[in-house]
């Protein structure tokens, strides 16, 4: 199996080659080498993706089986659309991923593979789209749902379109899994949104990248949430960053309508906390029939540990600085109650 993944150098797309690799595959690698080091095993080739005189070199790499893209998630459909089309005659199928962002029902509804998406055109630019007034839909689904186009329309049944919600695990460069392990490790009163029980869903990038490589070597095409099927309450998850640390704190429970009345930001203050019905509510089924498997989520957590207290750091990445409430204003909320 030959396969050409763009980007490669960093969690997913680090975890997919890495996967590979171990497969006996042959796997090429592009990306502008500025972001993390080539994977031992691969042959890499450098170059922005957005130029299409470095992709006719890339396409002199090939040919290959497929093409996992794991680089797109913040370029305009057209820049998909021109590595589709320069690459089309190059490689037999292409895996997309994407996010369950382009779905129109996103978050306020329950989601499932057949939930209408977005619209917007193969060509567009960074313009096209809108953020709604209450945050959905968001220009960046609008333009995820372009990328998605610009792939289908260009490999038909050989384009596959992955759409995870929230991707954790060892690697993570968004900041919201190590995060809530430094405030357990910290201790003391912790912030919680209640209820204790409600579900959350994300997926470990181990799985999420085996998933890629499965549907790289097969035959399916179209749509598939990549979400967790069982998930964990947010006490357990809690509860799994305590133990995991060591951390001596202990949860307070605070309602959602009091989290928000207090300016706590939704998403990122503190991480994994949305108040919108669909969010944690994406049917996998389909992926699941296709082969998908994912670990516990105490794994994940466990392991994410284990990478951070080492010597994990991430790729630098502006979204990281987003993630987590000041502890200055913890303490005010805390002492309010």
């Amino acid at each position: 199996m030959r396969i050409l993944v763009l980007g490669g150098t960093w969690f997913l797309g680090k975890a997919i080659v890495e996967g590979a690799v171990s497969q006996g595959w042959e796997v090429t690698t592009f990306n502008r080498g500025r972001s993390g080091s080539d994977a031992p095993g691969v042959a890499a080739v450098h170059g922005d993706r957005t130029v299409r005189e470095d992709l006719l070199k890339l396409a002199q790499s090939g040919p290959w089986d497929a093409v996992i893209d794991t680089s797109s998630s913040e370029l305009p459909p057209r820049d998909v659309l021109l590595a589709t089309t320069t690459l089309r005659n190059r490689a037999r199928r292409w895996v997309h991923i994407s996010t369950v962002s382009v779905y129109e029902g996103w978050p306020h509804e329950p989601l499932t593979d057949e939930s209408p998406v977005l619209g917007c055109r193969a060509d567009a630019d960074e313009t096209f789209g809108y953020t709604g007034e209450d945050g959905s839909p968001t220009q960046y689904g609008f333009q995820k749902a372009g990328g998605e186009r610009a792939v289908t329309e260009v490999f038909g049944d050989e384009a596959v379109l992955l759409r995870p919600g929230v991707i954790l695990g060892p690697g993570e460069y968004v900041g919201r899994l190590p995060w809530w392990l430094e405030r357990a490790k910290r201790g003391g009163r912790i912030l919680a949104p209640a209820p204790a029980e409600q579900r959350i869903q994300p997926v470990d990038v181990r799985d999420v990248a085996t998933f890629a490589l499965h549907q790289a070597a097969g035959r399916g095409s179209g749509g598939f949430n990549v979400t967790h099927p069982d998930g964990i309450s947010v006490g357990a998850f809690i509860d799994e960053c305590l133990r995991v640390t060591g951390g001596d704190g202990a949860p307070v429970w605070v309602d959602s309508s009091v989290l928000m009345q207090h300016g706590v930001k939704q998403w990122t203050e503190l991480p994994l906390w949305r108040t919108h019905a669909g969010v944690w509510a994406v049917d996998a089924q389909r992926s699941i029939d296709a082969g998908l498997r994912c670990r516990p989520i105490a794994d994940t957590v466990r392991d994410t540990w284990t990478w951070w207290a080492g010597d994990g750091r991430p790729v630098d990445h502006p979204r990281w600085a987003e993630h987590g409430i000041a502890a200055e204003k913890e303490a005010r909320i805390l002492a309010s109650l």
